[in-house]
């Protein structure tokens, strides 16, 4: 916590002491979003500058890895829902889409599926599951009561298995959402 407000006042080495802690975490989940090395070394960086930038503004030290997280997330959804509108697919690239379709069962995996999940419901599996936060630290990240974020588990490994459609087993799903209840 001293650490913390070092930082805020403008101390670099004490902030780069205190993101060296949480680097790798940040980075995991960046790159789960942006699914691409180069993308997510540059939200990375973004996270970075954000995080220097407004440390200033974190009412709570004892919070700083839940208010960087939340950074992260959302510097990573603006970064692909950026990088998605500037992708645009030319009329005359379509059939070659087309021609390349083969059945879900070969061509998703578990990571494939959760990008087609909507955001809130990706951040809640991703904080779950992928970095071992419980329900009530996941809601404080996202700002959102705790049934919400049961709500959006649950809902999210719905959509997954609906998704997937009995390619993966649905024991790790349903043991899932046992331990959230």
């Amino acid at each position: 916590m001293q650490r913390v407000k070092q930082a805020q006042q403008g101390d670099e080495a004490a902030f780069l002491s205190l993101l060296n802690k949480e680097q790798d975490k940040l980075y995991r989940m960046i790159f789960a979003y942006v699914q691409n090395e180069s993308d997510a070394i540059e939200v990375y960086q973004q996270v970075i500058i954000v995080a220097f930038e407004k440390i200033v503004q974190l009412k709570e030290p004892l919070y700083f890895s839940t208010w960087l997280m939340r950074i992260a997330i959302n510097q990573s959804i603006t970064y692909v829902k950026k990088r998605d509108r500037e992708r645009a697919v030319s009329p005359e690239s379509l059939h070659l889409i087309e021609a390349d379709y083969r059945p879900i069962e070969e061509q998703l995996d578990l990571w494939q599926a959760l990008q087609f999940l909507p955001n809130h419901y990706k951040t809640a599996l991703l904080l779950r599951f992928y970095h071992d936060y419980t329900v009530p630290q996941i809601a404080e990240v996202i700002e959102l009561p705790i049934g919400t974020v049961k709500t959006h588990i649950r809902r999210g490994l719905k959509m997954l298995r609906q998704h997937l459609k009995g390619v993966y087993n649905d024991e790790w799903a349903k043991s899932a959402e046992k331990d959230d209840e």
